[in-house]
């Protein structure tokens, strides 16, 4: 009975010796990836794969789709839907700096200001000082009817973007509140 066990315990140290050897150096770390194509291979259709996006190479959040949708509802005039899909996007993703600048710019339109500070303070930090950014913080101010921070945005927007149309409107309804102050 002892030489069958130590055959068997023989036999097994030498499996594991033998599959301990293999290895493969196709990858560095370890992991295999099944989705890359090697250099010369080509897709169904006979095209090569030089240049398309594999799944590794696309960028995707979260908050994408909330984003889309939240535009949308903002191109409607929809603001408050707009503001809560806003909302909800920066929750999903909170480095997502488009969300901020979008959720700030629907606070703006429904007159809540101190969530718009917050919104943009936020998206300042991920964003930089863009000239969006400061095109619509100076709308924001103007909207606030506070046309010196309004006037000062506006023009480092326009420093930033000086064929910017959007900028170059802004700056036009500035002077004419100026000029049409009502009371």
């Amino acid at each position: 009975m002892i030489g069958p066990m130590r055959l068997a315990a023989v036999a097994a140290s030498l499996l594991m010796m033998v599959l301990a050897g293999c290895q493969t150096n196709d990858s560095l770390d370890g992991v295999v990836r099944t989705n890359e194509p090697s250099k010369g291979d080509v897709t169904s259709f006979g095209d090569a794969f030089d240049g398309l996006k594999t799944v590794g190479d696309v960028e995707y959040h979260a908050s994408d789709q909330a984003v889309a949708e939240a535009k949308n509802q903002f191109r409607a005039e929809n603001y408050g839907n707009a503001g809560a899909l806003f909302f909800k996007a920066t929750q999903l993703s909170p480095n997502d700096g488009n969300a901020w600048m979008g959720l700030a710019a629907c606070s703006d339109r429904i007159h809540r200001f101190d969530l718009a500070d917050r919104a943009y303070a936020r998206a300042l930090k991920l964003v930089g000082p863009t000239a969006e950014y400061y095109n619509n913080v100076g709308y924001s101010y103007l909207l606030r009817g506070k046309l010196q921070n309004a006037r000062s945005n506006f023009l480092k927007a326009y420093e930033l973007a000086p064929k910017d149309p959007t900028v170059a409107n802004n700056l036009k309804l500035l002077s004419s509140s100026v000029q049409n102050i009502e009371r």
